[in-house]
C-alpha cells in the first residue's frame, strides 16, 4: 500500500478532523498520528509538522471541541439573554446536546488525559468557564440562582449538569425514568 503525499491547504484541521473520526469510530486507544495521517491521506510524517506527539493531537481535538461548545452556548446567550431563567435552561441543554452529539469528544475533553498544559486548550477551557460565569451572574441578578460567589455557584451548576450528562452518556439513567420524562424535563428538575 502506498500513501500519496501532497500539499494540503489546511493540514492541521484535516488532521484534527481525521482524529475525531478515528476517536468516534475506534476509540481513544486506537488514535495515533500514523492512523490520523492515513485517514487524512497524507504521509505518516506529515502530522509531525503540527503535532509533536499524540498528546498534542489530543489537546488539539479537545481544543476544537471546546471551541464548538463555546460557539453553541454563545448562540444560546445571544438568543435568550433577556430571559435569565430560559437562558440557564437552554445553556444547560446546549451542554447536554453537545455531549450527546459528540460523546467521545466530550469524554475526551473532560477526561484529564492531557499530561501537560497546552496554552490554547487552557485558554479556551477558561473562556468556556467565563461564559458560564456570565450566565450565572445574569441569573443571580434576577434571583433565578442564589446569590453568592459567582464562581462557586458556577461550579455547582456545572457539576450538576455535568453529572447528569455523564450519567446519561454512561446509560445510568433508568429506562423507566426516561419513559416518564424527557431528557430536557429531567434537566430542568435538577437546575
Amino acid at each position: 500500500m502506498t500513501t500519496t503525499t501532497y500539499h494540503h491547504g489546511d493540514l492541521k484541521n484535516a488532521l484534527i478532523k481525521a482524529g475525531v473520526e478515528i476517536l468516534e469510530s475506534e476509540g481513544l486507544g486506537e488514535l495515533s498520528l500514523r492512523k490520523v495521517a492515513k485517514q487524512a491521506g497524507v504521509s505518516h510524517a506529515a502530522p509531525y509538522s503540527h503535532f509533536a506527539d499524540k498528546q498534542a493531537l489530543i489537546a488539539a481535538i479537545s481544543t476544537e471541541g471546546y471551541k464548538q461548545l463555546y460557539n453553541q452556548i454563545e448562540s444560546v446567550i445571544k438568543l435568550h439573554w433577556e430571559d435569565p431563567e430560559t437562558l440557564l435552561i437552554e445553556t444547560a441543554w446546549a451542554y447536554v446536546q453537545f455531549a450527546l452529539n459528540a460523546p467521545d469528544r466530550f469524554k475526551l475533553m473532560f477526561s484529564g488525559v492531557l499530561e501537560k498544559e497546552y496554552a490554547e486548550f487552557v485558554e479556551i477551557s477558561q473562556e468556556n468557564f467565563s461564559q458560564l460565569l456570565k450566565v450565572v451572574e445574569a441569573c443571580q441578578q434576577t434571583g433565578v440562582l442564589k446569590s453568592g460567589s459567582s464562581d462557586v455557584v458556577a461550579v455547582s451548576v456545572w457539576s450538576t449538569v455535568h453529572g447528569f450528562t455523564s450519567l446519561l452518556l454512561e446509560g445510568q439513567i433508568s429506562h423507566t425514568v426516561l419513559e416518564k420524562a424527557s431528557l430536557k424535563d429531567l434537566l430542568i428538575l435538577i437546575i
